[in-house]
């Protein structure tokens, strides 16, 4: 069973497998007629016709929901669309070979429209990068029944600090992660499980206290995402690699609840996010981790919609946080349009919902005196650049030391987030002095 949970979504074998099966079932619907009464030339030319139908059809849809309505607020690259259209068309011809074909050559194309939704499905995964196991795409944790090690007590007289260490014989060439729970104990937020990474300086037998990065996933998202489909958990091995050990520790709480919902990182019916992340998870952390003090050493970070809260969040609580790494976030949080958003997350207050925009925050609490901001997007993402370029601006005039990060040719996926967590990361923690 774990087996079949680990297999690869976005390579490997079993992509490889599904690509081949969808090829092959579009060429026997065309090379092979529907049936008897059909002669091939005549299916020919109205399996193409069909085809151009189809493609034509995924492709208006695609312009209503994605690009008028918004639905999925995301921006879609031309792969994407290409895959869309040319899935459409193999629905087309599948659905076309139903006119007087016999029942076997029915049953054939439903399932051949059951494998050619599979492998657009499946293009858009590889695309944005979302889902990279089986084990993800269910919900599952990649880290499920992982328990994060005991960190040794070191003796104050003796413990090291970030520039007097040193890395000692024996100590792990990686980091180590675990799943937690942090109790909702003044938001009463239903948050799921929180996935924690310790770094090798911090699974040694004296370790240093370390600065702490609280990074959040998009919506729909799971706390291990950022470790997993955005692959932070590989930079800051590779950073620590590189540094004696030395990394950030990395807590990934839940600001959602559950993949459908979004409660914006605010306080509100949807659930209390803002505190359960700004008062529940510090206190958990401070209690359970070897840290350092905030605010100087704390930053928070995601990407999409975790972007968008860490903004907020940072900007929102200097006394909490001195760095942000904001990926691919929106300029202001949403869920739908602006009517929508101030009725359900703000009470149908207007003025609430703009005070929660973070230009509103950067501009209540400017100017900052100690505050690391990098913000990142994909340079194909022309959805979400704007947005992340006026919130730079914005930084910067609030008297934040900002940094601006452009992932060449990739737009708001997994490739994006992936880069931008790594070369953000390599600046906050430099700026933090784990650079030795």
């Amino acid at each position: 069973m774990k087996a079949l949970l680990d297999v690869g979504l976005l390579s490997g074998p079993f992509v490889i497998a599904v690509y081949a099966a969808a090829a092959i079932s579009v060429l026997l619907l065309l090379f092979v007629r529907p049936g008897p009464r059909w002669r091939l030339s005549h299916w020919m030319l109205v399996a193409l016709l069909a085809a151009i139908l189809g493609a034509a059809v995924g492709l208006g849809l695609t312009w209503l929901l994605n690009d008028t309505l918004d639905l999925f607020g995301a921006e879609l690259t031309p792969v994407v669309r290409v895959w869309i259209a040319l899935g459409f068309a193999g629905f087309g011809i599948a659905i076309a070979s139903f006119w007087r074909a016999t029942w076997k050559r029915v049953v054939a194309s439903i399932l051949a429209i059951v494998l050619f939704a599979g492998a657009t499905a499946m293009t858009i995964n590889i695309d944005f990068g979302q889902y990279p196991t089986v084990r993800s795409a269910l919900g599952l944790s990649a880290y499920a029944g992982e328990v994060l090690p005991a960190v040794a007590t070191a003796d104050p007289a003796t413990q090291p600090t970030i520039a007097t260490w040193t890395a000692p014989a024996g100590m792990p060439t990686q980091g180590s992660v675990g799943m937690v729970t942090i109790p909702a104990t003044k938001s009463g937020f239903h948050a799921r499980q929180a996935v924690v990474y310790l770094p090798p300086a911090a699974l040694t037998a004296n370790p240093p206290k370390l600065p702490v990065l609280i990074m959040l996933s998009g919506q729909p998202g799971s706390p291990d995402a950022p470790l997993q489909a955005a692959k932070l958990r590989q930079s800051l091995d590779a950073y620590a690699a590189a540094h004696q050990g030395l990394a950030p520790i990395v807590v990934s709480p839940d600001q959602l609840s559950a993949p459908d919902v979004n409660p914006m990182c605010v306080d509100s019916p949807i659930g209390n996010s803002a505190t359960y992340l700004t008062v529940d998870v510090p206190a958990w952390i401070t209690a359970n981790l070897p840290v350092l003090p905030g605010p100087h050493y704390w930053g928070i970070g995601g990407y999409s919609q975790g972007g968008t809260c860490s903004i907020q969040l940072g900007a929102a609580h200097p006394e909490l946080f001195g760095a942000i790494l904001d990926a691919s976030g929106e300029e202001f949080p949403k869920i739908g349009d602006a009517q929508t958003t101030i009725d359900k997350g703000f009470g149908g207050d207007a003025a609430k919902y703009a005070a929660a925009y973070p230009a509103a925050i950067m501009a209540a609490h400017a100017p900052y005196s100690d505050m690391f901001a990098v913000f990142g997007v994909g340079s194909a993402d022309s959805a979400y650049m704007p947005g992340i370029k006026t919130l730079y601006a914005d930084a910067q005039a609030a008297g934040m030391t900002a940094t601006y990060l452009e992932s060449p040719g990739s737009a708001h996926d997994a490739t994006t987030w992936t880069y931008v967590f790594q070369q953000g990361l390599g600046l906050i923690a430099d700026h933090w002095g784990l650079n030795r």
